[in-house]
Order: structure tokens, then sequence, then C-alpha cells
């Protein structure tokens, strides 16, 4: 079995591939897409196979599935970048990966998706049955382009099983996300939260979604249980929350927060971290 990995020297991916290579069984092999050669050393000293060439060039993506069994498509383009580069990633090349992967007889393709696809709170966690209604400033074009994604892949889906993890807020391990998410934090009321996953259960849940030789749908959330306040983040990253903004309220209680109940049941995953707390007592930040 080869699997390809796109997005491997991201925050997910640089951090998911040592976890796939270090739970390969004999004539299993793992194989990443980069940008450039220099890139993907680090995973080639692991054992990995380095095929050479960008997302977006269709010749390129044709000779990386050339017999490939699996895709992992972990590449995504977000915060801050122009729109027309989110769909350009986002959606356009993703589909066509899904199309070379297709036409390369590949029988398994993951695709690494986002909760944001949900768009608004709905009174309750946000479950795979839930319709997407992405939209808002906070991430431009990344939501759509990522709920387009989506639903063209999985119209491709037939001889190509198509499986889908949507992850919440990732952090952990010298990750700089849980510093980073302060710019956006002293905008939220106290008590808004945070739905959250760490690295380790982000790649326990696409390995998951990888290796099951059958699932109950092709769409799970992949998210720890305790979602993290305003007020948390702010004693987790050492700093004083002002005063006025515990005047805030929170417009929508229930947006980003995530079930993790069918991957529960369907998967059999339990997250290693269940909380950001569980995760700093570990020293696993």
């Amino acid at each position: 079995m080869i699997t390809l990995v796109t997005g491997t020297t991201g925050q997910v991916g640089r951090r998911f591939v040592p976890r796939l290579l270090g739970q390969t069984r004999p004539g299993e092999r793992v194989r990443v897409l980069v940008r450039d050669a220099a890139r993907g050393e680090p995973f080639a000293a692991l054992g990995a196979e380095v095929a050479v060439g960008d997302l977006r060039d269709e010749e390129a993506l044709g000779k990386a599935v050339a017999g490939a069994d699996a895709v992992v498509n972990v590449a995504a383009a977000f915060r801050g970048v122009p729109d027309e580069e989110a769909w350009a990633v986002n959606r356009d090349a993703a589909v066509a990966l899904g199309k070379a992967a297709l036409t390369a007889g590949v029988r398994r393709f993951v695709q690494v998706s986002t909760g944001n696809v949900y768009g608004t709170g709905r009174g309750r966690p946000l479950t795979e049955e839930d319709e997407s209604r992405p939209g808002g400033e906070l991430w431009g074009a990344y939501p759509e382009s990522k709920a387009a994604a989506e639903r063209e892949l999985l119209a491709l889906a037939g001889a190509m099983e198509v499986r889908i993890g949507r992850l919440p807020f990732v952090y952990g391990e010298g990750d700089p996300h849980l510093a980073a998410v302060m710019r956006w934090a002293v905008n939220w009321a106290p008590a808004q939260r945070l739905q959250m996953a760490h690295h380790a259960d982000v790649g326990q849940g696409l390995m998951r979604l990888l290796y099951a030789p059958a699932v109950g749908g092709p769409l799970y959330n992949i998210a720890d249980d305790a979602p993290v306040t305003t007020d948390e983040l702010y004693r987790l990253n050492g700093v004083e929350m002002p005063a006025d903004q515990h005047t805030r309220t929170d417009p929508d209680p229930w947006f980003g927060i995530m079930s993790n109940q069918r991957i529960r049941r369907d998967l059999g995953f339990r997250p290693i971290y269940p909380s950001v707390w569980t995760a700093r007592d570990a020293g696993a930040l």
C-alpha cells in the first residue's frame, strides 16, 4: 500500500507524516508531495518517498498519485491569504488531486477539511448531519472554499472512496497557534468557547479515516471533549485579560462547537488529550 500525503510542510502535515511513518507495516510506503526537494529531506530521512511538484500543477499531480492506493490531502491555504489563493488551493487543487487520484486507480481519498464549514451554531454541538453554512469575515474565503471542495470531492466518490475529516482549532507540540490565537481572542467574550484538537488526536483521527475498512458516513468531526473558553486561553498564555473584556457577551455560544460522537462510535476514536489542560499537564503543548 502506498499512501500519498500533501501539505506536509504545514503545521498539521509536518506532525502527521512522522506519525504515519511510525505506524507503517511491511509492504506499506508513504509518499510526500513537496514543492522542492529540500523540503522533502526531513521526511526522506524518516523513510518517506518524495515527489517534487506543485499541488496546482496537474502534470505533477498525475506523477505523484501514480501507483498510490490512498491519498491524504492535508494541504490548505488560510489565515490572511488572498481569496483567490484560498480558492485555488482549497478547492481547485483539491478537486484536481481527487480527479488525478481517481484516474490513477486510488481506492481511498481522505480530505482534511474544517469545522468552519458549519458556519453559525445550532444551539448544540455541531454534527456531521448539519448542513454547511460557511461565511463570516474572520477566515475570508477559507470556509467557503473548503465546503466547495467537500461537495466536489464527494461527487467523485464511487470507485474511489472519499472520507472527510473536519478539524477544529489545532494546537500542541510547539505549534504557535495557541499563542497566535490571542490576536482574535482579544475581541471575544470571556465565556466564548473554542473547539480544539491536539496534533496527536488529529493524527489519530486521520489514520483511523485512512485505515478503517468501512465507515458509517463520509464526514467525521475530529475534536477533543472540552472546548476552551477565552478566559482559559488568557490563562494558558500567561496573559491578564483586560478589565473591559469582561463586559462582552457571546453572540453565538455554539459557534464552532463540534460533536465527536460519530468518530467515537464508528471508528473507536478517543482523544489522547481530552482537553488542552490535559495536554498542558502532560507537557505536550
